[in-house]
């Protein structure tokens, strides 16, 4: 039987400007066997230089530091080639929080009340640096349809003649389908279910619109459907 290397550790970065909550998320991170703290950061500015010379996994990116903000900082990481790899989680003090839908839109895979557990806060990094999103609970993926909706971003309209209408021209029916379920939180093995074909199936539909909308992960993908106006938020 063929034996294989252990997976390498998630490579984490810490991005808050309060020194003595990096500390207590550096012990916490540290004493996990798959991954391990990289380097800290007190502003956005340091944050972006860190991403840059130690690679991280995920960052782990407190919204509001002085300087350069979390939300810039995140515009910044994911908008770099050299950075594609990496992904965001936004800590945040408040979690019905306007900067959460800005996150999303800068790139982020996803956010987190600083009050979270620890298991939520390991769970919630090893779900980032796998591409998922971290959009389960319902009153999260509220929050972003209730924000989502209040506008288009940077003067964009929306609707089927909109610029972000135009991206989806792209995806076949099916892709469409699974978009549609993806942004309304659902797992592969759920949008399986509800359509009646593999996980591994669901995979390859959700990798494959990705690609064609340009996407880097779910959330992002759940930031497009809402924009485009293929979801419409609840009530709205």
């Amino acid at each position: 039987m063929t034996s294989h290397p252990p997976a390498a550790p998630v490579r984490v970065l810490l991005a808050d400007d309060q020194a003595l909550l990096r500390s207590a998320f550096r012990v916490l991170v540290d004493s996990e066997p798959d991954m391990r703290v990289v380097g800290e950061a007190s502003d956005g500015a340091e944050a972006l230089a860190l991403a840059r010379s130690t690679g991280p996994d995920v960052v782990l990116m407190d919204i509001r530091m002085p300087g350069t903000d979390g939300l810039s900082a995140t515009r910044m990481i994911t908008t770099d080639p050299d950075l594609d790899r990496v992904h965001v989680v936004m800590l945040t003090t408040f979690e019905v929080d306007e900067y959460v839908v800005e996150s999303l839109r800068a790139g982020a895979s996803g956010f987190l009340g600083k009050g979270a557990e620890p298991d939520e806060l390991l769970n919630a990094i090893r779900v980032a640096a796998a591409g998922d999103a971290l959009l389960s609970p319902a009153a999260t993926k509220g929050l972003i349809a209730r924000f989502l909706a209040q506008g288009p971003v940077r003067g964009e309209e929306t609707g089927a003649g909109s610029p972000g209408a135009e991206r989806l021209s792209a995806l076949t029916g099916r892709e469409r389908e699974v978009l549609v379920h993806v942004a309304a939180g659902l797992s592969n093995d759920e949008i399986a279910g509800r359509l009646t074909v593999s996980p591994l199936t669901v995979k390859t539909h959700v990798n494959r619109t990705m690609a064609k909308l340009n996407a880097r992960d779910r959330a992002q993908l759940v930031v497009i459907a809402y924009e485009s106006g293929l979801v419409r938020p609840q009530g709205g």
